[in-house]
């Protein structure tokens, strides 16, 4: 009876084995795996996340690259020997349950060197709350995955320095600063994986928005349709039992408080090219600048293909400049463009009105500064804000899968600004963050808006209008 359970506790064990590294190359090899996955993992940033439905595979991605770390085997990076890093969960049992599972189904028992656990038994790892996993890196060395829930307190945090954590959810905001602290001794990584539910949040301002350090931060959108091992009878099912509210952020992992923005028809994934598509210079239409001293100044570069869609190419954004600056960097971007000039030489753009008054720096106006340096600004732009917004939201609208305005990557404080603008008091919206959308106005204001060819009359239309014009010329003769 005893040679019987010993054989079959093997059989066990060597089942896991194979599963924890069948699980880790099946991953690796692309069998398990899609493309938004690879895009997080290739990724060299210091602050990565991933906004993802349930089931999108946001998780598997990051018990992935803790994994990867710990062993020393990341396919995308430099890798190093005695890693400690912490997976952190909103609770304990949150953490049994799902990083904690995720991790574990990627470890082959081998790798173990030792456990330390919270609660539970070393035998029953999957049933325990885990402290930390100690595991062999195939550089010879022992790394370190420690586990904290975020109900532990911030205190709970401190003193240690860290290669990465993974954030499995989104946490509260003192212990992400926390954390923060505990990866720069070691230049280490942060990444979160999460699906946004408690609406417009620190991680919506300072991920989303890219409000810190922008070359350092990363973020990908996941949903459903992202997963191919997702079974589509099974994405039907849930679609039929969420509100279009709770889609928003449960499939497509979307931030959602579209109450009192101006845009809410602004989706990143859908208006934002993901890679730049080459513009011939036939296309190249204008440049749109909004003028500011110690406000920002910003401009945009404006082209327009066969069909009427527009792209915005490129941006000028910087505050805290004379019109000698401005006008520089103008040159120098529409030079890296290959931008048009006129007979003259000179790049030509749409300016605010309010260019024309003269600055207290100078007897002459903004438009005439520019004019000296070589840009020919033309003031005559239509101001009407609601006329403009309608217009922005004309082009903003999708019809059949399309929107009407593109915007290349590099312009990011006109998507920041798209992202954030909100309706104040009125009928206006707040009056901050606003410079990039208000030459955004001014140049489709200038694009004449298209009217539907007149429908052609049939011939019994014809003949009804011929009798009724016969009858009116009876009736007054």
């Amino acid at each position: 009876m005893r040679e019987i359970i010993e054989r079959i506790i093997k059989i066990e064990q060597e089942e896991k084995r194979r599963k924890g590294e069948d699980r880790l190359n099946k991953y690796n090899t692309g069998e398990i795996i899609h493309n938004k996955q690879v895009a997080f993992h290739k990724c060299q940033k210091k602050n990565r996340w991933v906004f993802g439905g349930n089931r999108s595979g946001k998780t598997e991605c990051g018990a992935v690259e803790a994994v990867y770390m710990a062993r020393g085997v990341h396919p995308y990076r430099k890798n190093k020997d005695n890693v400690f890093g912490w997976v952190v969960s909103l609770s304990q049992q949150v953490q049994r349950d799902v990083a904690q599972a995720k991790i574990l189904s990627y470890i082959n028992p081998s790798w173990i060197a030792e456990v330390t656990m919270l609660s539970g038994k070393k035998d029953s790892l999957k049933s325990g709350i885990i402290d930390q996993l100690h595991i062999k890196n195939v550089f010879g060395g022992i790394s370190v995955i420690g586990f904290k829930s975020c109900d532990q307190g911030r205190e709970k945090f401190q003193g240690s320095s860290l290669d990465f954590v993974w954030f499995d959810e989104e946490p509260p905001e003192d212990i992400y600063r926390e954390c923060r602290m505990r990866v720069m001794d070691k230049k280490g990584d942060i990444f979160g994986t999460m699906t946004p539910l408690k609406g417009l949040t620190f991680i919506h301002d300072e991920i989303y928005l890219n409000k810190g350090n922008s070359k350092e931060v990363w973020y990908e959108f996941m949903e459903w349709a992202d997963n191919p091992y997702l079974d589509k009878e099974e994405v039907d099912s849930l679609t039929e039992t969420l509100s279009n509210e709770q889609l928003e952020s449960r499939r497509y992992g979307r931030f959602k408080a579209s109450y009192g923005m101006v845009y809410p028809e602004f989706d990143e994934e859908v208006h934002v090219l993901k890679t730049p598509i080459k513009i011939p210079i036939e296309w190249q239409d204008n440049i749109s600048i909004d003028p500011g001293l110690n406000n920002p100044l910003s401009a945009h570069w404006y082209a327009v293909d066969y069909d009427g869609n527009v792209y915005v190419m490129a941006e000028h954004f910087e505050a805290g400049k004379d019109i000698v600056y401005h006008a520089d960097k103008i040159k120098r971007i529409s030079h890296a463009l290959g931008w048009k000039t006129d007979a003259y030489g000179r790049l030509n753009a749409l300016i605010d009105s309010a260019a024309n008054q003269k600055t207290l720096a100078s007897s002459k106006s903004v438009t005439e500064l520019f004019y000296e340096q070589g840009i020919a600004v033309s003031p005559k732009v239509n101001k009407d804000m609601f006329s403009g917004i309608q217009r922005v939201k004309q082009y903003l609208k999708v019809v059949d899968g399309k929107p009407k305005i593109y915007i290349f990557p590099c312009c990011v404080n006109l998507i920041r600004e798209l992202k954030t603008y909100r309706w104040g008091e009125g009928e206006n919206p707040k009056k901050t963050d606003d410079h990039a959308l208000d030459e955004l106005r001014y140049y489709l204001m200038s694009k004449p808006e298209k009217i539907p060819p007149k429908k052609e009359k049939t011939a019994i239309e014809k003949d009804k209008e011929r009798l009724m014009k016969k009858l009116r010329r009876n009736k007054f003769s």
